[in-house]
Formats: C-alpha cells, sequence, structure tokens
C-alpha cells in the first residue's frame, strides 16, 4: 500500500506529544466514533523509546491492530530544548566578506536596556568556526561578486578544517536570489558530500541578514539531531508494524511529512505548543483565547476566525526567529509556580517552579515549597484521591504545612503562623496573585491587537488550565468558557487532526507602485507554484486540493517595521494593495495617511493540505440533569462553598448544571463558580458560562 492510499484510507489517526514528564498519545478512530488517549512516562534520553512504549499501549487500549493506523503526526521539543541547552550540533558559517561579526554584532542593542552587566546570548557558532567569501549580491539582486571553482575549493578546505557536523551559507542580499546562494552551497556539497549544507534563502529568503542567518544556522544546528532521532522513530514505529506515513508537527500549527522535517528542522522547534492552539481553532467556538496552563508557565493565543494567529518574529532560546510560528505568549504561572515571600513582605508566585522532581510539597517526593497546584489542593479544587485518576495520591498535609510556612511570614492580627486558616488564607491569596498576572499580559497582549476579551470565548487545556480557567475569565471580563473532553492531552489531539501546512516568502522591499504590484503578483505566483509542488511530495495527489492563502508586510515610508496584511489573489493592483493596508492600519491604530508613500516588504505565501476530519467521540445522551457523585467544600474569591462533584465520563450530551460544581476527570478538573452554569455540547465539550454575564465580580461592589 502505498503512502497515498493509507494516508486517504479509514483509520485511525495517532497524535504524539513528547514532554519533559510525560509522552501523550491519542488515537481517533472515526469508524467507532472513539478518542482514546494515554500517557507514558517520557524517556528524555531516547525520547523514541517513550513513542514505541506508548504507542503499543494506546494501541492495545484502543484495540487496533498496526494496519488500522492511517497516519501518525508527532510534536517534539527535541530541537527546541536543544538550542536553549546548546547541545545542537557542531556548525560552521560561511558568510560574504565583511560580515564574519553577523552574529556577534546582531542588532546592536544590549539584552536588558536597565541592566549593565547583563550579558548577550552565545552565537550558536563561535567566530573561529566562520568562514569568509567573496559571493556577493546587489539590494536588487544583481551579483557583485561570484566565487570561482578554486575559491570554493578553498572556502571548502577551510570547512573540512573546522570539523564542522554541518554548515550554514549566508550571501549578502541572498534573499533577492535564492538560486544565487543556492548554487554557492551546491558546490560546496559537491567537494565535502558527507557535510549537510544549508542556504539561508533556501530555508527562508526574507530580508534582514543578522535574522536569516539565524534561521540557516538554527536549521544545520539541530538537523543532525533531529534527522537521527527522526530515523529511531521510524524505525521504532515499523518495528510495531505500522506503516502509515508519519508527520511531524510544524511550528505554525499545521504538519508536514517526516523528509521535509528532516530538511528544515528549523520548522519544528515550537511545534507543541501550537499543535494544541490549533485544535482549539477548530472546535467552531468562533473567536477564542486559549489558556494552556501546564506545569512551569501558562501560555495564551488568539483565534478569531477559526484559524491561530501567527507571528513571523518570536524568539526561542534569547535569539530571534523570523519564520512563520502560531504567536503563543506567556502570560504566568502555572501549576508548579513556586509561592514565595520577597523581602518587603509581599507575596510572589513564579517564576521559579518545583518541577516534575520534586514537584509540589503535595507529591510526597521531597519538594517543599508550596506551588499553585498546593493550593488547589489546599482549597479542596482538587481532591488528593482521585488525582490522575487515582493513579498518583496526593498529600493534602504536605500542602498545608508548605502553607503554612509562607503564613508565617504574613501572620498578623493574632493568627498563629501553623493554623490552617492561615494557610488556606494564604492559597486563596496566592491563587489572586498569579490570576491578577496572567490577566494583566492577557489584557495587554489583547490590547495591542485592538481586541476585546469580553467578545472571546476562553478555551483552556493542559494539567491545569479548566482548573484555573473560571478564575481567569471573571478577572478579565470573559463570560463563556469551553473545555474539550481530553484537555490534559489536547496537544497531541490537536496533532492528530494537524493539516499539512506550509509557509513561503520573498522579501522585495521597494515603494508600491505599478510595477512593484506587477512583480508582487509574478512572485505570488512563483510561491504558488512552489507550495503545490511541496504539497504533492507530501502525501501525493490526495493533497492537491490545498488551499492557498495570500498576504504581504506594508508600512507607511519611515515607519520602523511592517503590518502584515491579507490579500485577494485576484485584486494585485496598487489600488487594492493600498487599501487593504489603509483598512488594517486603521484597524489597529485608528487612522489612516492616504498621502504616504506605501512601502512593499515581504511577499508570503501560506498553503494548507486539509486532513481528514476527526470525528468527535461518541458521547451519549444525558438526562438533562446528572446526579452528582459527591459534595464537598471549596474555597472560591476568599468564600467557603459546599460543592457538587461530578464525573466528566458520567455526563452526557444535553446535561445541566449550576455552580459551584466541580468536574473530575483522569487528567485534570475543573471548576465551575458560583454563578456560572455548565452544560455539555454533542462533541463532549463542557461550556461554563456566567450566568448574568456579567464579567468581573469586583465591579459590582
Amino acid at each position: 500500500m502505498t503512502s497515498t492510499d493509507t494516508a486517504s484510507a479509514t483509520g485511525a489517526r495517532i497524535g504524539i506529544d513528547v514532554g519533559g514528564t510525560f509522552t501523550d498519545l491519542v488515537a481517533s478512530v472515526p469508524d467507532r466514533g472513539l478518542v482514546v488517549h494515554h500517557k507514558e512516562p517520557s524517556t528524555p534520553a531516547d525520547p523514541s523509546l517513550a513513542v514505541a512504549d506508548g504507542l503499543a499501549a494506546l494501541l492495545a487500549r484502543a484495540d487496533l491492530r498496526p494496519e488500522e493506523v492511517a497516519g501518525l503526526v508527532h510534536g517534539t521539543t527535541i530541537g527546541l530544548n536543544a538550542v536553549i541547552q546548546r547541545r545542537g550540533a557542531r556548525i560552521a558559517l560561511v558568510v560574504t566578506e565583511g560580515y564574519r561579526d553577523i552574529l556577534e554584532i546582531g542588532r546592536s542593542r544590549m539584552p536588558s536596556s536597565f541592566d549593565l552587566y547583563a550579558g548577550k546570548e552565545e552565537p550558536l557558532v563561535p567566530r573561529n568556526l566562520i568562514v569568509e567569501i567573496s559571493a556577493r549580491l546587489g539590494p536588487r539582486g544583481e551579483p557583485v561578486a561570484e566565487p570561482d571553482a578554486a575559491e570554493l575549493d578553498r572556502v571548502a578546505a577551510r570547512l573540512r578544517a573546522t570539523r564542522a557536523d554541518a554548515a550554514a551559507v549566508v550571501i549578502l542580499h541572498g534573499y533577492t536570489d535564492p538560486a544565487f546562494e543556492e548554487g554557492v552551497a551546491a558546490g560546496l556539497r559537491e567537494r565535502l558530500p558527507a557535510l549537510p549544507v544549508t542556504a539561508s534563502a533556501t530555508v527562508w529568503p526574507e530580508v534582514r541578514e543578522y535574522e536569516r542567518a539565524l534561521v540557516a544556522c538554527m536549521n544545520a544546528y539541530i538537523q543532525p539531531l533531529m534527522r537521527d532521532y527522526f530515523a529511531r522513530l521510524e524505525s521504532r514505529v515499523r518495528g510495531l508494524g505500522v506503516s502509515a506515513p508519519i508527520f511531524i508537527s510544524a511550528s505554525n500549527g499545521g504538519s508536514m511529512s517526516l523528509r521535509s522535517a528532516a530538511e528544515r528542522p528549523v520548522e519544528t522547534v515550537l511545534s507543541g505548543p501550537a499543535a494544541g492552539v490549533a485544535a482549539a481553532a477548530r472546535l467552531g467556538a468562533g473567536a477564542i483565547v486559549t489558556f494552556d496552563m501546564g506545569g512551569t508557565s501558562s501560555d495564551i493565543a488568539v483565534s478569531v476566525d477559526g484559524s491561530p494567529e501567527l507571528a513571523t518574529h518570536t524568539t526561542v532560546g534569547g535569539l530571534p526567529l523570523i519564520v512563520p510560528v502560531v504567536a503563543v505568549h506567556a502570560i504566568g504561572a502555572g501549576g508548579g509556580s513556586v509561592i514565595w515571600v520577597d523581602g518587603p513582605g509581599v507575596l510572589k508566585v513564579g517564576p521559579g517552579s518545583a518541577g516534575a522532581d520534586p514537584g509540589p510539597a503535595a507529591y510526597g517526593r521531597g519538594g517543599d515549597r508550596p506551588t499553585v497546584t498546593d493550593c488547589y489542593l489546599a482549597t479542596g479544587l482538587i481532591d488528593p484521591r482521585t488525582f490522575l485518576g487515582g493513579r498518583m495520591p496526593l498529600d493534602a498535609g504536605a500542602s498545608l504545612k508548605a502553607l503554612s510556612g509562607i503564613a508565617a511570614h504574613l501572620a498578623s492580627g493574632g493568627e498563629r503562623a501553623g493554623d490552617d486558616l492561615a494557610a488556606y488564607r494564604v492559597a486563596a491569596s496566592a491563587m489572586r496573585v498569579a490570576t491578577a498576572g496572567m490577566a494583566t499580559e492577557l489584557q495587554k497582549i489583547m490590547a495591542q491587537r485592538g481586541l476585546d476579551p469580553r467578545r472571546f470565548a476562553l478555551v483552556p487545556f493542559g494539567g491545569a488550565g479548566p482548573t484555573h480557567a473560571a478564575m481567569l475569565a471573571e478577572e478579565v471580563g470573559i463570560a463563556h468558557i469551553v473545555v474539550p473532553p481530553t484537555a490534559a492531552t489536547f496537544c497531541a489531539l490537536g496533532a492528530a487532526g494537524a493539516d499539512l501546512r506550509r509557509d513561503f516568502a520573498r522579501s522585495l522591499r521597494r515603494p508600491l507602485d505599478a510595477a512593484s504590484a506587477t512583480r508582487l503578483a509574478g512572485v505570488l505566483a512563483e510561491l504558488s507554484a512552489q507550495a503545490r509542488e511541496w504539497l504533492a511530495e507530501q502525501d501525493g495527489e490526495a493533497r492537491l486540493r490545498g488551499r492557498l492563502s495570500f498576504a504581504a508586510d506594508l508600512r507607511y515610508s519611515g515607519q520602523a517595521y511592517e503590518l502584515r496584511v491579507a490579500l485577494d489573489p485576484d485584486r494585485l493592483d496598487v489600488e487594492a494593495v493600498s487599501e487593504a493596508f489603509h483598512a488594517e492600519h486603521e484597524r489597529l491604530y485608528g487612522f489612516r495617511d492616504q498621502s504616504a508613500t506605501i512601502e512593499l516588504g515581504t511577499a508570503r505565501l501560506g498553503v494548507v493540505g486539509p486532513a481528514a476530519e476527526l470525528p468527535p467521540a461518541a458521547v451519549p445522551p444525558g438526562t438533562g440533569a446528572p446526579r452528582p457523585t459527591a459534595r464537598r467544600r471549596v474555597l472560591l474569591a476568599g468564600t467557603w462553598h459546599d460543592a457538587h462533584v461530578h464525573l466528566r465520563e458520567s455526563l452526557g450530551v444535553g446535561d445541566a448544571f449550576d455552580g459551584p460544581a466541580i468536574v473530575e476527570q483522569d487528567d485534570t478538573t475543573v471548576v465551575v463558580p458560583p454563578g456560572w452554569s455548565a452544560d455539555v455540547d454533542e462533541a463532549g465539550n463542557l461550556h461554563l458560562r456566567r450566568a448574568d454575564g456579567a464579567h468581573n465580580p469586583r465591579r459590582k461592589a
């Protein structure tokens, strides 16, 4: 069976997300209406071991034969961790003469404007491994200097002497003619057939030499590591009898073939969180803010029209990355964030984390510092006996003891530091502090985009997201929360349903006029042809129904940065492109300047090959008014309440109930505060709605 036949056949799609503590796996089985998930302890020394063990367990749990698997989509943080920890390959860099210090100089900016002792990030390539070459292009793509065979021989000899595992090539103005730079790289490959050589303009032909150099260097830096891992991964998966094609999650929320990922691993470095955001965008909840709260941090992303918002500038390991990625923003603490008191006696949450080992005090692994998870436990939001479905009981006494230690620094009014009452108050206060920090960052990010959070639904996932979601929603004015069925393994589910996707770009850098508009149309046509060719290579003719999206970066003359503006491919004349830019500038900044010259920066094109739709898991009809399995006291907004406890698996379509309530499932806990109601839709999503539509209880006082 060919890969095309396999991918188009009816069968299970499996998503895999490798984390530092657990490897999450989700199988979607359309024929049976099943979505089955499994968590396998990760094996950091070789993540493919946990993938293989987890895949075998998942197949058994879902009662699937290996030949019933239609495709696997795998997200990984191997490349990201290699860059952050500086554990990638030994690489060399070939640059135009006079630009040997391109990585050292960077943008000539201090890492921190107010810290004179701040050190800059260590370059991926030390200066002694940078080799100069005469090759150079002009700003319009005209060759200024071309290396001859003798010079290529000399550069190749110097590269060989560096003992590098891989190399990158960056030619000045290489983005204007990617074929020129690729020709230099090809000449070096001919002379050094065992050395992988990355041409920067082939990976990402966008203006700004420093950033383009970093893209090429990151690609070369992680390529040997990723290729070795992908080879082990494929061998272990095939060893289980699974012959289905393997895809890798991409940072833009899509996926690519194993071969493409091995050639362009830089496009996978932020694939983990992106998959969860992409899955949330497919829920059909309209305009949403995703809220991914894990052990160390909380992240948000925005989706307005069913597609995640993309960013073209982010940082990885302190280094700028200009390839398109799902715009995920860190906004605050995670479940393992430590609670502490600073010198003046102010209660703080994070940024330090207890990690997975020893973890929160409640884990009983030797940790004695209280965390947000300990606050959940002390206030009754999570049950120590049912954590992770009862597989990992927690120690509530240890949580109270750790929180009492914080109370010793804050004791007042005659309270004794060891009182449980003082510990409860610390827990409630710490959760308010954490929530306030998250809300501040979320509102800032939304305001920068001209968006009102009150018009959005919140989609929480990750282990702690559903537990903390209502607190954040009330703080920022969101009145609707959508909790997916498998919230804690949602990134793996997102991987299972990921479309094939790739982004293309070409910088033009010229004033917008009739000639440049014609050039823009021509470049977008070239990129369209490249996109369709790439899509066909991924999975044959089954993917040729791909969708194309067109955009360009534009700015008023004199502005420092461009705006990304969506374009109609049938209307690329000067008037249509100008009006699209004016309208977007006015939406964001409240004004337009009809008399100003508009400058055309980078042409952009995205291609999507839709994956087979993942059917929702079969959810039986409910009774309308489910009976709780228990009651327990919970502390919410400083007040104790008697909350009903429901089991997620016992809830059916149409079931509805009011808060205060707790919904327990084997991977997370959902909190429904007083004044909120909950109901279950046909896909098993739990919708939380504020009963009166109000958004901030403190404003009612």
